[in-house]
């Protein structure tokens, strides 16, 4: 029986994704009245990024212990964090606009290496995450393997850097 090609459905998931999240970076901010104070969500963005983080971690120490169970269960929660902070983020820059650093000196350049490669890297890591999530429910290893060695890491950085963004900027809301 032939498995089936998920590459079409990753590529067009990427593509969205990346898409609507540039845009909203040159849409105007939304103008009309709804009902609570936007500035909760960059601290609920870096809670998710937080729980994704930490899920990330779990499931590499229990696939360290060939838990194999127990990865796929944390690999899930860090999926579900992740898409919790995409909504949370959508919704955030729909609703405003994105908050200018205030800082300066080197603390400004870190900051702008730092988000940068956040940026770069977040881009980087829809393709690699889905890629590596459907070879890994199909339970071909060894190609699961391949690519969670740079999935892993790179996810990892990009919760953590996400979380560093957050803590730099916000003395500036």
């Amino acid at each position: 029986m032939k498995e089936k090609n998920y590459t079409p459905l990753i590529s067009i998931l990427t593509v969205v994704l990346v898409g609507v999240i540039a845009v909203l970076f040159f849409l105007p901010a939304y103008d009309g009245e709804i009902g609570f104070d936007v500035t909760i969500l960059p601290l609920l963005n870096a809670i998710f990024n937080s729980f994704t983080f930490i899920s990330l971690c779990v499931a590499f120490v229990a696939i360290l212990k060939k838990n194999v169970r127990m990865h796929r269960t944390f690999i899930g929660a860090a999926f579900v964090s992740t898409a919790l902070f995409l909504v949370s983020y959508v919704a955030y820059h729909y609703l405003t606009e994105s908050t200018p650093y205030g800082g300066e000196g080197a603390l400004r350049s870190i900051y702008f290496f730092v988000l940068l490669t956040h940026i770069l890297l977040a881009i980087v890591i829809v393709p690699l995450a889905l890629i590596s999530a459907v070879r890994g429910l199909q339970m071909k290893v060894d190609k699961h393997r391949k690519i969670a060695r740079w999935t892993m890491p790179i996810w990892l950085y990009v919760s953590f850097t996400g979380v560093v963004v957050y803590l730099m900027i916000s003395p500036y809301y």
